[in-house]
């Protein structure tokens, strides 16, 4: 699951982020409710989560603005506001749920989990390609019927590659995307091409259709019929 979280102060964020990721969520941190906007338009997430009290673009224009062109993502806020006029304002704006700074992590966390559990008309929360299944909410992969375990990295990796089903994914996407490295380097092809044949042992070895296909010089792709 891909969680974006606006939040300009630094001690925060950091642990915001390492308390999902702890829990193997994928996070992007923006520091300005501009960069948010931005990450929000161009990136596909499950969950935002949006302080109020950003520089350059508050948290109430950034939802506003975002409701209003149909996203449809869950935003949690988070704001040292605790009056009830604050909060009633973050709900009519479009939040789906309010947490008051001072907070503790796990009670974030189940915010989260609640949010995805109650989910959106347009959310996929399950991801398909041919006979290969992913509950994201559960972190469960199978193949025909048969349970596959999955490092957190291959998961990954796969989700990646579901959600551009048919379309072929580069090291460099990888690299930025789903290790989230700004500049790839040529060793780091190595790490890419490792955890791909691990993953590809385990999805495909067993069974007859191979669905991930190596396009050389280019990427990866996974496809829904052979090639």
């Amino acid at each position: 699951m891909r969680v974006l979280i606006v939040e300009d102060e630094r001690k925060v964020a950091r642990a915001l982020r390492e308390g999902l990721e702890a829990e193997h969520y994928s996070v992007r941190v923006a520091a300005t409710g501009e960069e948010g906007f931005f990450l929000v338009n161009h990136e596909c997430f499950d969950v935002v989560v949006l302080d109020l009290m950003l520089p350059r673009r508050d948290g109430l224009e950034v939802l506003t603005t975002l409701r209003k062109r149909g996203l449809q993502t869950p935003v949690l806020i988070l704001t040292a506001k605790d009056t009830v006029d604050d909060r009633v304002r973050g709900l009519d704006s479009g939040a789906d749920d309010y947490l008051v700074k001072p907070f503790a992590i796990p009670e974030l966390l189940a915010r989260i989990r609640a949010l995805l559990r109650r989910g959106r008309p347009d959310q996929v929360l399950r991801l398909r390609g041919d006979d290969l299944e992913m509950d994201l909410v559960t972190r469960r992969v199978v193949r025909a019927g048969q349970a596959i375990e999955l490092t957190v990295k291959e998961f990954e990796v796969l989700e990646y590659l579901l959600r551009h089903l048919g379309r072929v994914v580069s090291r460099e996407m990888l690299t930025r995307d789903v290790w989230r490295i700004a500049a790839r380097a040529t060793p780091f092809d190595n790490v890419i091409d490792v955890t791909i044949a691990r993953l590809r042992r385990k999805i495909d070895d067993s069974f007859e259709t191979k669905l991930l296909q190596t396009v050389r010089g280019v990427g990866f792709i996974l496809r829904t019929t052979p090639a």
